[in-house]
């Protein structure tokens, strides 16, 4: 529920709440959320200003940043690594300056894969094998990536300690992701992995991310459990969605994981698992029409039918919605209610 200056106007001429508390009331309001990320200019400001130093310093680093040799490169990151982190628990400390502290903190995290490949470039160490050079780390899948991540999840934990910020938990899942990747070659024990490998590692680290995310979400107030969601979900349903079989019977299971996924979207009051279940089970169905039912008529007109259903309900789920939630939690057990995250705008 978003809540406006105008809604409390309107409450007070309808007498919910006294003309006199109007101002009072939306003067709290702004104290309590004034270091909470908003949709405004300057928050926005904000976050584009951290995504261009992420760019910057990571997706859009060249090839030239070689020349300086692994220490050069160490040097440099861990700079802007101890300028960011210094910055960061300055401005978190001061009222208003919470959200442009936090991304200065997440920022110091960035650093980390930058920092630590210098440093392995310029001691000549690699837990696998040489992968290459730094700008290879978003375009291709090895092994030798797996140090610099390891040190990337370790330290944005570790900020997290201190600097309670939830997109924190970003550059974490985001690296994870690729981790969940580059394990692949350490697991086959070689860079010429089969494809299925991949697959199958995606599918079950993915779950992982899924059920660390599900433990955190259930035990913060704020979404630190977003980040986790996402990139649980890429690597889980990507894996799952990648995965070929000529058998009708795996597919009609995949739409049935999909279909899980857009219940336990409603369960656990996440739009995410509803978007990435309606994808897949809107797959299924496209695989239906092209390759199964290919001649038949019937099966448009069922699937219009089942569309046209889809919506009633909807709209039957609008008009007694409040009710009808309120009885399926009455009739949840008492356990299954405890295993429900905290109810979120997100």
């Amino acid at each position: 529920m978003r809540i406006g200056k105008a809604d409390l106007e309107w409450a007070a001429a309808k007498g919910v709440i006294g003309t006199g508390q109007v101002e009072t009331l939306w003067r709290a309001l702004g104290e309590r959320t004034a270091d909470a990320p908003k949709f405004d200019l300057v928050h926005v400001a904000y976050y584009l200003g951290a995504l261009l130093v992420i760019g910057a310093m990571g997706w859009f680093i060249g090839s030239g940043w070689e020349r300086l040799g692994g220490g050069g490169i160490f040097a440099i990151a861990a700079v802007y690594g101890a300028a960011f982190v210094g910055a960061g628990a300055w401005a978190w400390g001061r009222p208003g300056l919470r959200v442009p502290g936090g991304l200065l903190v997440t920022l110091s995290v960035c650093m980390m894969p930058l920092a630590v490949y210098g440093l392995q470039r310029a001691l000549g160490v690699w837990p696998f094998d040489d992968p290459g050079v730094y700008v290879d780390f978003h375009r291709w899948i090895r092994g030798g990536w797996f140090a610099m991540e390891v040190a990337t999840v370790a330290t944005g934990l570790a900020a997290l300690r201190f600097c309670r910020f939830p997109f924190l938990t970003a550059p974490i899942a985001f690296v994870l992701w690729y981790m969940s990747m580059d394990l692949t070659p350490i697991i086959a024990g070689t860079q010429a992995f089969a494809w299925e490998q991949r697959l199958q590692v995606s599918v079950w680290f993915g779950l992982a991310m899924l059920a660390t995310a599900y433990a955190v979400d259930r035990r913060t107030r704020e979404d630190f459990a977003f980040w986790g969601y996402l990139f649980g979900l890429m690597a889980f349903w990507g894996g799952l969605s990648l995965h070929d079989s000529d058998s009708e019977l795996a597919k009609a299971g995949y739409c049935l994981i999909n279909v899980a996924l857009m219940g336990a979207g409603v369960f656990l009051r996440r739009r995410a698992f509803m978007v990435f279940g309606a994808i897949g089970t809107f797959g299924y169905l496209a695989h239906l029409a092209d390759a199964v039912f290919a001649d038949s008529i019937f099966f448009s007109v069922a699937l219009t039918a089942l569309g046209v259903l889809i919506i009633a309900a909807g709209i039957q789920l609008k008009r007694h919605g409040p009710r009808l939630e309120a009885a399926i939690e009455a009739a949840l057990p008492a356990g299954l209610r405890r295993l429900r995250p905290t109810e979120r705008d997100a």
